[in-house]
């Protein structure tokens, strides 16, 4: 239940301050989203929702690698992604104000 309620927190401050303006925000909420997509997939994976594998009479309490393995590759896109969106952030030439002056 707490893990269900951490990743609702965390997608509802990722998708509000992705519809913010400033680039920072939406940085910010992009990384917010990311996270809440790892908790879920770690959710996802738990073992106690699964089977033994077939023919693995003395492995039934080993962990399962594929969640650990996703989550793991999730963090390292996302953390790509971050700072891919940060160096356009800071290259670009125009400010990311679009209300008009005058």
């Amino acid at each position: 239940m707490t893990l269900s309620l951490t990743i609702a927190l965390l997608t509802a401050a990722g998708v509000y301050l992705i519809l913010q303006r400033g680039m920072i925000r939406i940085i910010l909420g992009f990384i917010l989203l990311s996270h809440a997509a790892n908790l879920f997939l770690f959710a996802a994976g738990n073992a106690a929702r699964r089977d033994a594998p077939i023919g693995a009479d003395g492995l039934a309490g080993a962990a399962d690698p594929l969640p650990q393995a996703f989550v793991l590759t999730a963090i390292v896109i996302a953390f790509a992604i971050t700072m891919l969106m940060s160096a356009l952030a800071v290259t670009s030439e125009t400010g990311d104000d679009t209300e008009d002056e005058g």
